[in-house]
């Protein structure tokens, strides 16, 4: 079992947490991008109270531990691990409580070169706990528009975690997968749950536009989010994410292991 201390120690040597990789100059820009209601960084959420980017670095602050000072401008940002362990047990209670219920749960991820294998550890635990993980509208194309233009990808599961994939891009069988900010793909997976006739999921686990994407039309929703993410800090602010936790999402992808036995030890789940 790894302790609170220990997984403290991990997530500061691994930089998790305290001083990240994402820098201040990063997370600033997200924030001036989500004021105006960019929709690349509000990631399929339609905020509903008016954030300017003075509020928005002082809930940064409150969720994340990031520096509150509108004045420092540049730098590594800062997250502060206890903020990420509170948030990643109460991550592992909304997981607890789904297999309490049986919930149907749909798992996806923007990051999939990172967090694959935490998301993975995941869905492996909560099948074996009987619930039901949901792969529906595999193979279905999305048109994403990124920085190079409209863009064709395909939706993908790799061990109940869904990823997109570029079309044409690599086999069908491979583990990669692309980065994506998009909410385009959590709707098309929802959609496609409800056209073969359910069940639609009671839980969304991810990241980026994959929980927003869920909160905003009404579906609980958990994940991890780095500093320059203000989208899921503000669903949960809002009421429409209900937990999100604070860590650098792109570090190396075995850092992320010691998390997943953390939350499902938290949760009860350890196989």
């Amino acid at each position: 079992m790894l302790s609170t201390g220990a997984l403290r120690a991990h997530l500061l040597a691994a930089r998790l947490a305290g001083p990240v990789a994402t820098s201040r100059e990063v997370s600033l820009r997200s924030y001036r991008l989500f004021a105006a209601r960019d929709p690349r960084v509000t990631l399929g959420l339609d905020p509903e109270w008016a954030w300017s980017e003075r509020d928005l670095l002082g809930l940064m602050a409150d969720k994340c531990g990031v520096s509150n000072d509108p004045g420092h401008v540049s730098g590594p940002d800062v997250i502060d691990p206890e903020r990420t362990l509170s948030a990643l047990d109460a991550f592992a209670a909304r997981l607890r409580e789904a297999v309490e219920r049986g919930s149907p749960v749909l798992i996806g991820t923007g990051h999939p070169h990172r967090l694959l294998g935490f998301y993975a550890g995941l869905a492996d635990a909560l099948s074996a706990a009987g619930c039901l993980v949901l792969t529906p509208a595999q193979g279905r194309c999305i048109d994403i528009t990124t920085r190079f233009g409209v863009r064709t990808y395909n939706l993908g599961y790799v061990r109940g975690v869904a990823l997109v994939r570029e079309t044409g891009g690599v086999c069908a069988g491979s583990e990669t997968g692309a980065h994506s900010h998009s909410p385009l793909p959590v709707r098309v997976a929802l959609e496609g749950a409800a056209e073969a006739g359910g069940p639609l999921p009671e839980l969304v686990v991810g990241d980026h536009g994959w929980v927003c994407g869920a909160g905003q039309l009404g579906i609980e929703a958990i994940g991890l989010a780095d500093t320059d993410d203000p989208a899921l800090f503000v669903g949960e602010a809002e009421g429409r994410v209900s937990v999100a936790v604070p860590l650098d999402d792109a570090v190396r992808s075995a850092y992320y292991r010691p998390l997943t036995r953390y939350v499902l030890n938290r949760a009860c789940l350890s196989q």
